[in-house]
């Protein structure tokens, strides 16, 4: 095996060891806070609305990715405009779980949630989540 080889595998090993916990945090805050300045998206939550939009998934720890998919799609299904802030989160967080991509995160690609909170909640939660795994 010539030095080209063997450095060419060495730079293979390390983008496939950096790109295995590729979580998005700096994209993920800077979307979040933008729909977090965004009172459009806001509704509230109430238990007993027939809208899904009211009452989005927290998840519990370990099952932060399957419930911010789910959480996504049910923003994008019941925002009547599309909001292409809201698009690109839904397909970081799907990219993500399918290609079990930030370790910190993915326990499953089941949502297991205790409780539901309205969309400012939800995205808190998503805040929240990628701050700490920024620090």
């Amino acid at each position: 095996m010539n030095a080209s080889m063997l450095s060419y595998i060495l730079f293979s090993c390390l983008l496939l060891s950096v790109q295995a916990e590729y979580c998005g945090v700096r994209e993920i805050i800077r979307y979040t806070e933008r729909l977090l300045a965004d009172s459009s998206v806001s509704c509230p939550c109430r238990q007993t609305a027939v809208s899904s939009c009211s009452c989005l998934p927290i998840p519990e720890r370990g099952h932060e990715l399957a419930c911010f998919v789910n959480g996504t799609k049910l923003l994008l299904e019941n925002n009547k405009s599309s909001n292409p802030v809201i698009t690109r989160l839904y397909w970081t967080f799907q990219a993500l779980l399918d290609r079990n991509l930030c370790k910190r995160l993915a326990h499953g690609d089941q949502c297991q949630y205790e409780t539901k909170g309205n969309v400012m909640e939800f995205l808190k939660t998503i805040l929240t989540t990628y701050q700490e795994i920024n620090k």
